[in-house]
């Protein structure tokens, strides 16, 4: 069945009766973008990530789902099915004892822990062992006092290897795509589009890994200018905590999706 997204989202464009030009400022994705986007020349564009982040982008400007849109751009165009992902096929009937007899075991090899541990602690007890004032009465212990800090001494101390936090700025040169994370997987930059010497940052982490467009940007590391080799295809480095970059494989790279 062929795809509607193109022509819904015109529709939705026209009904509000916006110009791709203004679309384009607002969104800061080309009009020969937009266009392909509409008349669903998919092979104008940049494809995979890019070209889902485009779709979305665009259709939550018109107010639209852009999540549910994209969702049917990967269904209808792309033959991906929902989730992302194939479904997994049922396990066998023979797995499924298999499994319900291996959680059984553990079930009561659990219960006979319990029961271990309970026993020990009954019969670990001494003869009476009943409330104590400690540090009252005749014959009774005192307990030590608690130790107190020295003065000026911190409770908990920083561990001497903790990592360094990194600062990292980046300026495009060119109109470029940008997802950039920090060291726990929180998104600093969220798959957005960077026109010509916009910058974003400083972000401040103790690594990153970061997916690029293409190679026209600037990348600044603890105010050190960081050498990009420049490309017109997507590249992608993790960042360490020693400053330095590693380039990334196509499937190792963020996506922000």
């Amino acid at each position: 069945m062929p795809s509607r997204i193109g022509s819904d989202l015109r529709r939705a464009r026209t009904r509000r009766e916006i110009e791709l030009s203004e679309v384009e400022a607002a969104t800061r994705i080309r009009v020969r973008f937009l266009s392909a986007i509409e008349n669903e020349e998919w092979d104008a564009l940049p494809g995979g990530v890019y070209t889902r982040g485009f779709i979305r982008t665009y259709a939550s400007f018109l107010g639209l789902d852009g999540d549910r849109i994209v969702d049917d751009f990967r269904r209808e165009v792309e033959g991906v099915s929902a989730g992302g992902q194939d479904m997994p096929a049922p396990p066998a009937a023979a797995d499924v004892d298999g499994k319900w007899r291996r959680r059984a075991g553990v079930g009561w090899l659990a219960i006979a822990a319990v029961v271990l541990v309970a026993a020990i602690a009954i019969f670990a007890i001494p003869d009476g062992g009943g409330d104590r004032t400690v540090g009252r009465g005749p014959g009774s212990e005192s307990a030590p006092p608690p130790k107190r800090a020295a003065s000026g001494q911190r409770k908990e101390s920083v561990p001497a290897n903790s990592p360094r936090p990194l600062s990292m700025r980046l300026v495009a040169n060119a109109e470029v795509w940008v997802c950039a994370l920090d060291e726990s997987g929180a998104r600093l930059v969220d798959g957005q589009i960077l026109q010509p010497g916009a910058e974003a940052g400083p972000f401040h982490s103790s690594s990153f890994t970061v997916s690029l467009g293409n190679g026209d940007v600037e990348m600044t590391i603890d105010g050190k200018r960081t050498e990009i080799a420049p490309s017109s295809s997507p590249v992608g480095y993790s960042i360490a905590s020693s400053g330095a970059l590693t380039q990334l494989s196509e499937s190792e790279r963020p996506t922000c999706e």
